[in-house]
């Protein structure tokens, strides 16, 4: 009985390896089936998934879906391409990175953002145009466009706005300072200022005429005022008047040039006057009471003056109404008054000092005077 119970343990513990075998063997997955090159048709592919996807031109990595290919378009959240040739954007293009761009044409450019650039700003004419009118504009709605562009006829920039530049800047022309916030640069040497302010240490070259008034001819080293001929080192022009001061040699030759009296005043007051004519005269008829001084040796029409007289003259004198002069005899020609003297040029004892006119006329009746001793 034993026995049988031993076979019967064996057979249920063989039975239940086979069991256990024949579930492996059902759990074993078959081998798939060979799929030759060019095989598979799109027609055995619907709805399934494809991992790890690669084709000569694709290579699919993602974990998560990244295009959708429906009947509006392609969708997708982030392109990386190298290049993308010939095609149009027709909504709204958003670039929050950096946009290169070799040419851009557009129609409209509204910017509010730093401008930064490698390369010059360039102005290209249109096609049978000029350059002419192109340039920087900066439209304000409220008054007028303002410009920085270029003009024509003669070729040069254009600016409706001033320049300010920063304290210590200058302008220059080829490296030159033309021009500062406080000076003009000294090759700047032609000008038309019409208007200056107080100036220092003024040196000029050349002519200079101040208000068509005055005039100085560099040439000749002469000075006009109201004259632009000036005949002196100083001449002073009037309408018909022309007076002049001009060293000559060892003396300075001043007075008036054209025929006219020289007067010299003082409080608005003739005090000497010298006539066209040449007579001099001291005082005017109406200051009669004018006082004229003179301090030291007086000649008239002499040539020297003996140094122990005051007073030398080379003809008659009149004193008081009556005249005086000397002769040898009395007169007999001349037309004398009352009260004429002449001196007696040669005196001799027993002789007269002179003679006295007692009777006026050609020449009058005279009569000796002043006996001189033997």
């Amino acid at each position: 009985m034993s026995n049988l119970n031993d076979k019967l343990v064996k057979m249920r513990d063989g039975l239940d390896a086979v069991s256990v075998a024949m579930q492996a063997i059902a759990d074993t997955p078959a081998d798939p089936a060979p799929i030759n090159d060019r095989e598979l048709s799109g027609n055995k592919i619907h709805g399934g998934l494809i991992t790890l996807f690669r084709s000569q031109g694709i290579t699919d990595t993602a974990t998560a879906t990244q295009l959708l290919v429906d009947d509006t378009g392609i969708t997708t959240d982030n392109v990386d391409a190298n290049t993308i040739s010939a095609h149009t954007v027709t909504g709204a293009l958003n670039v929050q990175g950096l946009l290169t761009v070799a040419k851009l044409e557009v129609t409209e450019l509204s910017v509010d953002v730093r401008n930064e650039r490698s390369s010059s700003l360039e102005f290209v004419p249109d096609s049978g145009s000029t350059i002419a009118g192109k340039g920087l504009l900066w439209r304000d709605p409220d008054t007028y466009t303002k410009q920085l562009v270029w003009h024509a006829n003669p070729d040069r920039l254009f600016s409706t706005e001033s320049f300010d530049l920063s304290p210590g800047k200058h302008f220059s022309i080829g490296t030159t300072p033309v021009l500062t916030e406080e000076a003009i640069g000294v090759s700047v040497v032609n000008s038309s200022l019409q208007t200056l302010g107080t100036l220092n240490n003024l040196e000029v070259n050349g002519n200079v005429t101040i208000d068509q008034f005055i005039f100085w001819e560099s040439a000749s080293n002469r000075l006009g005022i109201g004259t632009d001929a000036p005949n002196a080192a100083l001449s002073i022009v009037s309408l018909d008047a022309e007076f002049i001061v001009e060293p000559e040699g060892a003396s300075i030759k001043m007075g008036a040039w054209t025929n006219n009296d020289l007067d010299i005043i003082t409080d608005d007051q003739t005090r000497l006057s010298i006539k066209a004519n040449g007579v001099i005269q001291a005082g005017t008829s109406e200051a009669p009471n004018a006082v004229v001084k003179v301090f030291g040796q007086l000649g008239i029409g002499v040539n020297n003056i003996d140094p122990d007289v005051t007073l030398s003259t080379s003809g008659p004198v009149k004193l008081d109404g009556r005249k005086m002069q000397s002769g040898a005899t009395v007169p007999s020609a001349g037309v004398y008054a009352l009260g004429d003297i002449v001196w007696n040029s040669n005196p001799k004892p027993t002789g007269y000092v002179g003679w006295i006119c007692t009777r006026g006329g050609t020449p009058g009746t005279w009569k000796a005077f002043g006996s001189i001793s033997s």
